[in-house]
């Protein structure tokens, strides 16, 4: 079975939300984690815009790392922020990919 580079990144997308998710018993890690989805998210609104489809959205996950890093790094930081960044990505992603004109969940 052939797994695309799509399905690879809704893979790690959905993962993402589950581990944010994970971490809502910790109120103040799992609000600064929001926040910093929320960075990445308002980061995505601009890069991809608001029409867009899935393809177009793992394209632009391919580098994400690079321009969230420092995102993250200027406007939400808390402790051991990059440590988090993969979980953040991926959780924003996961979350923004609803709004494309071909998803289905």
């Amino acid at each position: 079975m052939h797994v695309s580079e799509l399905d690879l990144a809704r893979h790690e997308w959905a993962d993402g939300d589950r581990r944010l998710e994970e971490e809502r018993g910790d109120r103040v890690r799992y609000r600064r984690l929001l926040d910093q989805v929320g960075v990445v998210t308002d980061e995505l609104r601009r890069r991809v815009g608001g029409t867009f489809t899935l393809p177009e959205l793992a394209a632009a996950y391919r580098d994400a790392d690079t321009w969230a890093r420092q995102a993250v790094a200027d406007r939400a930081p808390g402790p051991g922020w990059p440590r988090d960044l993969a979980l953040v990505l991926a959780a924003a992603f996961h979350a923004y990919q609803r709004g494309a004109a071909d998803y289905a969940s």
